[in-house]
């Protein structure tokens, strides 16, 4: 590779170096030029030019010094630290116990983008603060307050979880288009404290979010997941004092009802084929009268050709599809952790068509594996999404490598043991 190869970006070849070394291994500086330069295909003659700089004409290494830099700019955003047993060695900082690679609070760095949209690896409540575009949908799952927490964490107390998502809620509601909606799905397996009655955590936050944020609530759709495991366990399979959860919540919110961008004629179904036949004959031909004449049927009603029919507020869904299954395919043959609480990509696809419009813009400040992205992706809307866990966004990139503009900021992390 030529000389001029040296303006080549080195920091994502940088970051590599310090994901693939064996978890508590150290890397020096020497070891992290040999590992940039193979990663980044350069020669000899670009790793060890010497050039004078500055007035005094001092010769220096431009591609040394450059690593140094990136080096310092991860030290900065907590990233990486010197090993205090090794002199001039350098090493990952953060992981969880569970071995995940988790953002802090001044993590901002890009795991991969398309020309529709970006990945960042990240704690959504400092990476948005500062955005600067009008959101028109905010469809998000956040980590449910389990008292047996997953490897991804999250608050298990109801009121510093309410805070804590009214906390990552806030910059993005300050960026609401008027008419926006923030959709936001939340865990129905959440009991009081050693008793078998439900939480109130869920309701607790949506009269936080309208009161707190001035919404308006539109509507609570259904998730309703014919092959959810059976649960919970202690009180329906033991106990047998309840029935087994076979739905979620989906709070729909908006700013402005009065503009609201949703759109059902975006997300028609088909019609049976009982309708099509209807339609077919010119509609009923009976007089009937219900509810004492609530509703009324005569000859003709329902004859209408339309388009489809308008969806119910009950999404039925089950909880794996292809594009989790490539997902996980993914983490696995990469030698990463699966994300343990994944989401079918028909609920935010659904809800993204619903919700928005071809070019609008769709964020989720707790990405995972960037579900939500793939629909916005998939239906020809601008995306961002935001995740803590770096190990997610990783295996989650993959399934993005097909679309326009593809380029993965971060192209490796540790392999676990076989």
């Amino acid at each position: 590779m030529s000389a001029g190869a040296i303006q080549l970006d080195l920091f994502p070849h940088v970051t590599d170096a310090f994901l693939a070394a064996p978890e508590g291994q150290s890397l020096t500086t020497r070891e992290i030029y040999d590992q940039v330069a193979q990663s980044a295909g350069l020669d000899e003659a670009v790793t060890g030019r010497r050039v004078p700089v500055g007035e005094s004409g001092q010769q220096h290494n431009l591609y040394q010094r450059d690593v140094r830099w990136k080096i310092q700019t991860l030290k900065h955003m907590g990233l990486v630290e010197r090993d205090p047993a090794q002199r001039g060695a350098w090493r990952v900082a953060v992981r969880t116990k569970t071995g995940l690679h988790e953002a802090i609070d001044t993590t901002r760095l890009v795991a991969f983008s398309t020309h529709l949209g970006v990945a960042i690896w990240g704690k959504c409540e400092h990476v948005l603060a500062g955005l600067g575009q009008q959101i028109t949908a905010v469809i998000t799952s956040p980590p449910y307050p389990l008292r047996k927490s997953r490897a991804y964490g999250g608050p298990s107390d109801e009121a510093t979880y309410i805070d804590f998502i009214c906390r990552a809620m806030e910059p993005l509601i300050k960026h609401l288009a008027p008419g926006g909606s923030l959709a936001i799905n939340l865990g129905n397996d959440v009991f009081e404290q050693g008793l078998p009655s439900r939480s109130l955590y869920a309701e607790r936050l949506l009269l936080m979010l309208c009161d707190r944020f001035g919404l308006h609530r539109m509507d609570t759709l259904i998730w309703s997941n014919p092959s959810k495991p059976p649960g919970p366990v202690r009180w329906a399979s033991m106990a047998r004092v309840q029935l087994n959860v076979g739905y979620e919540p989906i709070y729909w919110l908006t700013n402005d009802p009065t503009k609201v961008k949703s759109d059902n004629r975006r997300v028609l179904e088909a019609h049976t084929q009982q309708h099509q036949q209807l339609m077919g004959q010119g509609g009923e031909r009976r007089y009937q009268s219900y509810s004492d004449g609530a509703y009324r049927i005569h000859p003709g009603r329902f004859g209408q050709r339309t388009a489809g029919r308008i969806p119910t507020n009950v999404l039925v869904r089950g909880h794996t599809c292809a594009d989790s299954n490539q997902y996980r395919a993914d983490a696995r043959a990469l030698g990463l952790p699966v994300h343990g609480a994944g989401q079918p990509l028909a609920i935010p696809e659904f809800l993204t068509r619903f919700l928005s419009d071809v070019g609008d813009l769709i964020v989720d400040p707790f990405g995972g594996t960037a579900t939500t992205g793939m629909a916005a992706e998939r239906n020809g809307r601008r995306w961002l999404v935001v995740e803590a866990m770096l190990d997610y966004l990783r295996a989650g990139a993959e399934r993005f490598r097909p679309f326009p503009g593809f380029h993965l900021g971060i192209s490796d992390l540790p392999r676990r043991a076989a």
